[in-house]
């Protein structure tokens, strides 16, 4: 197996894998968006021995009051079931930090299950004063700071690209 940033060739094995692992085509057509946009900010893959797309975490700009803070959000994240269990999403997401956080990115916001990132290092967004502008979500909706100053003095609304409004 092979953890790396995704390449133009991935494309179709990204979409095949989300196709799979979600059970709707909402995250494959959220990606396609993304990436027509140009929104895709970092692709990470993870591959078989084959060089089959096997996982992937898609991290996108985000913006917080308006405001371009060098944030990004993390969506989708995506496991093949037969790797799923393994700490395979685990690794993704933490190759996504390390790789965002050499490039001077600041945080990262993610809507998921609080017991799972939790578990990786994302505090709940209401920690720090800020939310996104899906109604019922603050426990969800978490945030992972890269540097230590990039939430000091900040609170508010984290949005999304556009895209994510299509789903």
């Amino acid at each position: 197996m092979l953890i790396r940033v995704e390449i133009p060739v991935d494309a179709a094995g990204i979409n095949k894998l989300l196709r799979k692992a979600f059970s709707s085509d909402a995250e494959a057509e959220l990606v396609n968006h993304l990436r027509e946009d140009g929104l895709i900010t970092l692709g990470i893959v993870a591959t078989d021995d084959y060089g089959g797309v096997i996982g992937y975490a898609a991290f996108s700009p985000v913006m917080v009051n308006g405001e371009d803070r060098q944030w990004v959000g993390l969506a989708p994240l995506a496991v093949a079931e037969k790797y799923r269990g393994k700490g395979l999403g685990k690794a993704l997401v933490y190759e996504g930090l390390d790789a965002l956080n050499e490039f001077g990115y600041a945080a990262v916001a993610v809507l998921g299950d609080p017991a799972y990132y939790g578990a990786l290092g994302f505090k709940t967004s209401a920690e720090y004063g800020l939310h996104c502008k899906w109604p019922d979500t603050a426990s969800a909706f978490q945030i992972y700071p890269l540097a230590e100053e990039s939430l000091q003095g900040i609170s508010g609304l984290v949005e999304y690209s556009a895209p994510f409004d299509r789903f």
